[in-house]
Protein backbone atom coordinates (compact mmCIF):
# COMPACT_ATOMS: atom_id res chain seq x y z
CA UNK A 1 0.00 0.00 0.00
CA UNK A 2 2.87 2.39 0.76
CA UNK A 3 4.23 1.80 -2.73
CA UNK A 4 0.86 2.73 -4.23
CA UNK A 5 0.76 5.91 -2.15
CA UNK A 6 4.26 6.85 -3.30
CA UNK A 7 3.35 6.23 -6.93
CA UNK A 8 0.17 8.29 -6.68
CA UNK A 9 2.08 11.09 -4.97
CA UNK A 10 4.77 11.08 -7.66
CA UNK A 11 2.34 10.80 -10.56
CA UNK A 12 0.15 13.62 -9.34
CA UNK A 13 3.08 15.65 -8.06
CA UNK A 14 1.25 16.24 -4.81
CA UNK A 15 2.34 19.34 -2.95
CA UNK A 16 0.05 18.62 -0.02
CA UNK A 17 -1.34 15.67 1.84
CA UNK A 18 -4.56 14.88 3.60
CA UNK A 19 -3.85 12.83 6.69
CA UNK A 20 -6.43 10.72 8.53
CA UNK A 21 -4.63 10.54 11.87
CA UNK A 22 -7.47 12.50 13.54
CA UNK A 23 -9.86 9.74 12.39
CA UNK A 24 -7.96 7.05 14.30
CA UNK A 25 -7.83 9.22 17.42
CA UNK A 26 -11.57 9.95 17.17
CA UNK A 27 -12.36 6.28 16.61
CA UNK A 28 -10.28 5.28 19.64
CA UNK A 29 -12.01 7.84 21.85
CA UNK A 30 -15.44 6.59 20.71
CA UNK A 31 -14.41 2.92 20.83
CA UNK A 32 -15.18 2.41 17.14
CA UNK A 33 -13.10 -0.10 15.19
CA UNK A 34 -12.48 -0.64 11.50
CA UNK A 35 -14.57 -3.80 11.89
CA UNK A 36 -17.48 -1.62 13.08
CA UNK A 37 -17.05 0.68 10.09
CA UNK A 38 -17.09 -2.26 7.69
CA UNK A 39 -19.76 -4.47 9.23
CA UNK A 40 -22.19 -2.10 10.93
CA UNK A 41 -21.83 0.96 8.70
CA UNK A 42 -21.00 -0.82 5.42
CA UNK A 43 -17.81 1.14 4.68
CA UNK A 44 -15.95 -1.07 2.21
CA UNK A 45 -12.73 -2.83 3.14
CA UNK A 46 -11.02 -1.04 0.23
CA UNK A 47 -12.09 2.36 1.60
CA UNK A 48 -10.80 1.49 5.08
CA UNK A 49 -7.48 0.46 3.51
CA UNK A 50 -7.33 3.76 1.61
CA UNK A 51 -7.89 5.66 4.86
CA UNK A 52 -5.18 3.64 6.61
CA UNK A 53 -2.75 4.46 3.80
CA UNK A 54 -3.72 8.17 3.69
CA UNK A 55 -4.92 7.79 0.10
CA UNK A 56 -7.67 9.97 -1.35
CA UNK A 57 -11.29 9.17 -0.48
CA UNK A 58 -14.47 10.86 -1.66
CA UNK A 59 -16.20 13.70 0.13
CA UNK A 60 -19.16 11.31 0.39
CA UNK A 61 -16.99 8.98 2.51
CA UNK A 62 -15.78 11.87 4.66
CA UNK A 63 -19.39 12.95 5.19
CA UNK A 64 -20.38 9.40 6.19
CA UNK A 65 -17.51 9.19 8.67
CA UNK A 66 -18.52 12.51 10.24
CA UNK A 67 -22.11 11.28 10.56
CA UNK A 68 -21.10 7.88 11.95
CA UNK A 69 -18.75 9.43 14.51
CA UNK A 70 -20.94 12.51 15.09
CA UNK A 71 -17.98 14.84 14.69
CA UNK A 72 -16.71 17.72 12.53
CA UNK A 73 -14.40 17.11 9.58
CA UNK A 74 -11.37 18.25 11.64
CA UNK A 75 -11.85 15.12 13.76
CA UNK A 76 -11.53 12.93 10.65
CA UNK A 77 -8.92 14.53 8.39
CA UNK A 78 -6.30 17.24 8.40
CA UNK A 79 -4.18 19.00 5.80
CA UNK A 80 -0.44 18.47 6.13
CA UNK A 81 1.86 20.45 3.81
CA UNK A 82 4.18 18.20 1.80
CA UNK A 83 7.41 19.00 3.69
CA UNK A 84 5.81 18.28 7.07
CA UNK A 85 4.48 14.98 5.69
CA UNK A 86 7.94 13.92 4.47
CA UNK A 87 9.47 14.83 7.84
CA UNK A 88 6.78 12.90 9.73
CA UNK A 89 7.19 9.80 7.55
CA UNK A 90 10.98 9.89 7.96
CA UNK A 91 10.55 9.85 11.76
CA UNK A 92 7.78 7.22 11.81
CA UNK A 93 8.37 3.90 13.54
CA UNK A 94 6.32 0.73 12.97
CA UNK A 95 4.72 1.18 16.42
CA UNK A 96 3.47 4.69 15.58
CA UNK A 97 1.46 3.66 12.51
CA UNK A 98 -2.33 3.60 12.94
CA UNK A 99 -3.76 0.10 13.26
CA UNK A 100 -7.36 1.23 12.89
CA UNK A 101 -8.33 -0.76 15.98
Amino acid sequence: MAILAAIIGNVKGALAMICYEPLWQTMRSRKVTTYTLREKHKISHATVQRLQANLPVSTYTLDRLCRILDCPLEDVAMYVPDEQWKDAKANETPDSRPSGR
